[in-house]
């Protein structure tokens, strides 16, 4: 089975987690990327317990592509320290990953 990989960062504004996917899909770094939430996230920062709402994007590509993508997410995002994870999926839909493979070409 091929793979394609699964970037998700969170931000604090809906209007930037748009921005970042339209940025993504536009610049071929990702075929797809999706928007989900609000959901209230708690954390430790500068030594206290936080709770923010937050929105989660979660990006479609393939492991060639991620090196830029991670660069282009954390050269945009307005966290101090960002939550960039990748995940590598086999994809059981080789239709999928062709369409995944065709729309990240630069």
């Amino acid at each position: 089975m091929e793979q394609i990989c699964v970037v998700t960062t969170v931000v604090d504004a809906r209007r930037v987690a748009d921005v970042l996917a339209a940025a993504a899909v536009a610049g071929r770094l990702a075929a797809c990327a999706q928007v989900g939430g609000p959901v209230d996230s708690t954390y430790w920062w500068q030594s206290a317990i936080q709770t923010t709402a937050e929105w989660s994007v979660r990006f479609k590509t393939t492991p060639d592509r991620v090196d830029a993508l991670v660069d282009q997410i954390r050269a945009s995002h307005p966290y101090e320290v960002p939550e960039i994870l990748v995940a590598r999926e086999d994809s059981g839909n080789p239709d999928y990953t062709a369409w995944v493979r065709e729309h990240t070409r630069p």
